[in-house]
C-alpha cells in the first residue's frame, strides 16, 4: 500500500473557495479511486489560503487483474447467414480480440454478442497521472481568472504542484503558456515566518514538514487554535469574546499560522449601539468584539484580530488595526448622529424614492399595502383598539430605517437601527420592538417574533411580497428564488404555529389578492389563478416544514393534507394550527403503537364505505341509519358505538384534542371486528338494497369520524 500526496500551491485564494474546493474533492476523489479499483484506506483533505491538498493513505499500488464482460451489437446485426458483418468485426477490433472470441448470448432484449476479456491491472501511478489535472481544473467556483499568457482558469494563479507517490514524484504538467506548472517535491512555507522553499521527501511527511514551516494545513486544527486563542486573548482584558461561527470559518481560511492580537479603540465610541460596533468589526475588518460579560451585549473598547504575520510584531499589528477601526467607528458615529437629527417618521416619505420592484412601485407603496393587510389580520384576530394602534404604527415605520445613512452603509442592520431610532424618536417600546421583530426570522433556525405586533407586521409584510411577486408570474422554480419567497412563506407558517395564531390563511389570501387586484397601481388579470398558485405554494411549504423541521413521516403529512382530496388541502389553509397539531399527533400515536391498533379498523370500513354514497361530513347516525333494518345484534352495537363516538369527535375537533377521538376509535375497534368477523357478523353487501345501504352507512360514519383526524387511505401500513 502506498501514500499519495497532491498539493496545489497558489497565490492567496478567496476564503470561501478553499472550503468549497475541498468539499468538491471530498465528493469526487475517493469515489473515482474506488471506480478504478484503487479503494484507499483513508483520504484526508487540507487547505490554507495558499494551497489545496489531498493525502491518500493505503492506496493499492496497482489495480487487480480482472475479467470483464463487454456487450456488443445485436446478434442479427453482427452475423448474417452465419458470417460476421462489419458490425461484428468493428466490435472485435475495438476490444482487441478476433471474431472467433465473440459469443452469442440471449438477453431479455434479445440475442447480443459478448466477449469475455482478461484485463490486466494498471499501476496506480499511471491512473493518478491521468486524473490529477482534471481534479484540479474541474473545480468550480465564483470569479475565476486567467493568469499569465495561457487560457487556464482558477480563482488565483497556480504557482507550484507537489505530486508524490510515497517518495517518488509523479510527472504532472498543467499547461498554461509561460506559466505552466510542473510537479515537484517542493512546497512553500509561511510567507513571513519561513519564506524558504520546503522539500518533501515522503508523502507521509506532509503535515509535520509543513508545520515546521509554520503552516497548519488542517482547517479544523486552525479553527480550534483560533477559537482557543481568541478566548485567551479576551480573558487578558477581563472580557468575553463574541465569536460568530461564520466569521470564525472565514478567518480560518485567511491564515496559515494564526496569532490572536488584542487591539483597543477609544471608549467614546461605546455610545454607539453594540450592533453597530459589532457590524463594523465583523463585516468590514473581520475583528472579534469583546463583551463585558457572557450574558450582556455591552462591549469593552477592545477587539481581537487574527494575524497571519509575525507574532513578534503583534504590538505594531494591534496599533495599525486600531487606527483602522477608529476610522470606521468615526464614520459609524457620524451616521448615527446624523440619522437622529430628525424623527424616524420623517424618513417614511423618502421611501417613495426606493423601488421595491419596477412594476410594483416604491417601498412606500408596499408599506401602504401591508398596513392594509395588517388591518385585515387584526379583524380576523379580533384585536383590541390598543393592539391595532401599535400594529399600524409599527407597520408605518418598520421600513423607514432603510433610507437612513447607517442602514445604507450596513443593510444587515435594518430593523436593528429602526428599533434604536424609534426609541430615540419617542415611539412606544412596543412599536420599537415590533419594528425589529417584523424581520424575524431572518433565516432557518433564527428566533421568531415574540410580540403580537411583531408577528402581525412581519406576516403582513411577507404576505404582500408573496402576492405581489406571484402576480408577476415570478414563482420559484428549482433553486431559483431571488425574492426568497419560500423563506417568506416558511416564516409565516412558523409564526402561526409558534404564536398559536388562529389565522384563516385561505380567507386572508383571498382578501389580500382581491385588494391587490383592485389597486390602480397593480394589475392582476386572473385572481383565481393567483389564488390557486399561492394555495399550492403554501401547501407545499406546510408539507416541507412538517417533514423536514418537525420530522413527520411523509405518509402522515399526506394524510393531513389529503391524497388528491381538496377538502383536506382547504382545511389545512383554513386552520394551519390544526394541520400542524394533527400531523404531530399522528406521528406520536404511530410511535407509541396506537395508530397501528386503529389502522385496520378504519381502513377496512373506509374501503367498503366507498361503495356507498354517504356524504363525508355526516357524523350523526340517527340521520342516516335505520335501526329497524338491523338483523344482527352486532349492527345495533355498531350503531350504539357511533352514537357514543359523535360527541367525542365534536370535542376533539373543537378543542383540537384528538386523543379523545382516537380513544373512541380504539374502543370501537372490537365492535367493528365483531361486526365483520364475529359469530353475529353480517354480509355488508346484502342483496336487499335497503339493508345494504344501512350497513354501508354504518361503515361510512366510522370513516367520517376518522376523517376528522386524517385521510387514513394515505397512511402506509408499518
Amino acid at each position: 500500500m502506498a501514500t499519495f500526496l497532491l498539493e496545489v500551491g497558489t497565490e492567496e485564494l478567496p476564503a470561501s473557495f478553499v472550503g468549497e474546493a475541498l468539499e468538491q474533492w471530498r465528493s469526487r476523489i475517493a469515489a473515482e479511486l474506488t471506480e478504478q479499483f484503487l479503494t484507499p484506506e483513508a483520504v484526508e483533505f487540507y487547505g490554507t489560503p495558499r494551497r489545496l491538498a489531498v493525502l491518500v493513505k493505503g492506496l493499492p499500488e496497482r489495480q487487480p487483474d480482472r475479467e470483464e464482460e463487454f456487450k456488443g451489437p445485436p446478434a442479427d446485426k453482427a452475423f448474417k447467414k452465419g458470417k460476421p458483418t462489419k458490425a461484428a468485426e468493428g466490435f472485435a477490433r475495438s476490444r482487441g480480440v478476433t471474431v472467433e472470441d465473440l459469443e452469442v448470448r440471449e438477453t431479455p432484449k434479445g440475442a447480443f454478442i459478448f466477449v469475455q476479456q482478461q484485463i490486466p491491472g494498471r499501476p496506480a501511478a499511471d491512473i493518478l497521472t491521468e486524473r490529477i489535472p482534471q481534479w484540479i481544473l474541474d473545480l468550480e467556483g465564483k470569479r475565476f481568472m486567467r493568469w499569465g499568457d495561457g487560457d487556464k482558469r482558477f480563482p488565483r494563479p497556480i504557482r507550484w504542484l507537489v505530486s508524490l507517490l510515497d517518495d517518488a514524484v509523479l510527472p504532472i504538467t498543467l499547461e498554461n503558456g509561460a506559466d505552466s506548472c510542473v510537479s515537484d517535491r517542493i512546497s512553500q512555507g509561511h510567507r513571513v515566518l519561513h519564506p524558504e522553499p520546503v522539500a518533501l521527501e515522503q508523502a507521509d511527511d506532509y503535515r509535520s514538514v509543513l508545520e515546521d514551516a509554520y503552516i497548519l494545513v488542517e482547517p479544523a486544527e486552525r479553527t480550534e487554535r483560533i477559537a482557543a486563542q481568541i478566548k485567551e486573548a479576551a480573558q487578558s482584558v477581563n472580557g468575553y469574546p463574541v465569536i460568530s461561527p461564520e466569521l470564525l470559518a472565514e478567518v480560518t481560511q485567511l491564515v496559515e499560522w494564526p496569532t490572536a492580537v488584542v487591539g483597543k479603540f477609544d471608549s467614546e465610541f461605546l455610545v454607539l449601539p453594540p450592533e453597530v460596533i459589532t457590524m463594523e468589526m465583523e463585516s468590514h475588518q473581520r475583528y472579534f468584539p469583546v463583551r463585558k460579560s457572557a450574558s450582556s451585549p455591552e462591549l469593552l473598547p477592545y477587539f481581537i484580530t487574527i494575524s497571519n504575520g509575525n507574532p513578534a510584531k503583534s504590538t505594531i499589528i494591534a496599533e495599525g488595526n486600531g487606527r483602522v477601526i477608529r476610522a470606521r467607528l468615526s464614520d459609524g458615529k457620524f451616521f448615527f448622529d446624523a440619522d437622529q437629527t430628525i424623527p424616524l417618521e420623517d424618513y417614511v416619505p423618502k421611501l417613495e424614492t426606493v423601488t421595491f420592484e419596477e412594476r410594483l412601485g416604491s417601498l412606500r407603496d408596499k408599506v401602504k399595502r401591508f398596513c392594509a393587510i395588517a388591518d385585515r389580520m387584526a379583524d380576523q384576530l379580533q384585536l383590541s383598539a390598543g393592539d391595532r394602534a401599535t400594529i399600524q404604527r409599527a407597520a408605518l415605520l418598520c421600513k423607514a430605517d432603510l433610507v437612513t445613512q447607517m442602514v445604507g452603509e450596513f443593510p444587515e442592520l435594518q430593523g436593528v437601527m429602526g428599533q434604536k431610532y424609534s426609541l430615540s424618536s419617542g415611539e412606544p417600546e412596543a412599536v420599537s420592538t415590533a419594528i425589529f421583530e417584523h424581520y424575524l426570522p431572518r433565516g432557518a433556525g433564527d428566533a421568531l417574533p415574540q410580540t403580537l405586533a411583531g408577528q402581525v407586521v412581519g406576516m403582513a409584510d411577507r404576505l404582500d411580497t408573496l402576492v405581489a411577486i406571484f402576480s408577476l408570474g415570478m414563482i420559484p422554480t428549482g433553486s431559483s428564488d431571488p425574492f426568497a419567497l419560500r423563506r417568506a412563506a416558511n416564516a409565516i407558517l412558523n409564526i402561526i404555529w409558534a404564536a398559536n395564531s388562529p389565522l384563516n390563511l385561505q380567507q386572508l389570501l383571498q382578501a389580500v389578492i382581491e385588494d391587490f387586484a383592485a389597486s390602480p397601481e397593480t394589475k392582476v388579470e386572473e385572481t383565481a389563478t393567483l389564488q390557486t398558485q399561492l394555495h399550492d405554494f403554501f401547501l407545499q411549504r406546510i408539507r416541507t416544514l412538517l417533514q423536514e423541521e418537525q420530522g413527520i413521516d411523509y405518509d402522515l403529512v399526506k394524510a393531513v393534507l389529503g391524497e388528491d382530496d381538496p377538502e383536506y388541502a382547504e382545511r389545512a389553509l383554513v386552520d394551519v394550527l390544526d394541520a400542524g397539531d394533527r400531523a404531530i399527533f399522528l406521528q406520536a400515536i404511530r410511535e407509541d403503537g396506537t395508530l397501528a391498533r386503529i389502522y385496520e379498523t378504519v381502513n377496512r370500513a373506509s374501503r367498503l364505505a366507498a361503495q356507498g354514497d354517504l356524504d363525508t361530513h355526516i357524523l350523526d347516525p340517527s340521520t342516516v341509519v335505520e335501526p329497524p333494518l338491523f338483523q344482527q345484534p352486532s349492527e345495533q352495537a355498531f350503531y350504539d358505538t357511533l352514537q357514543q363516538l359523535a360527541p367525542q369527535t365534536q370535542a376533539a375537533r373543537t378543542e383540537r384534542d384528538y386523543r379523545k377521538l382516537v380513544a373512541s376509535l380504539e374502543q370501537a375497534a372490537p365492535v367493528v371486528s365483531h361486526f365483520f368477523d364475529g359469530p353475529e357478523s353480517v354480509l355488508v353487501m346484502d342483496d336487499n338494497p335497503d339493508i345494504r345501504r344501512n350497513r354501508l352507512n354504518l361503515l361510512g360514519l366510522l370513516r367520517n369520524h376518522a376523517r376528522v383526524l386524517a385521510d387514513f387511505g394515505a397512511i402506509v401500513k408499518q
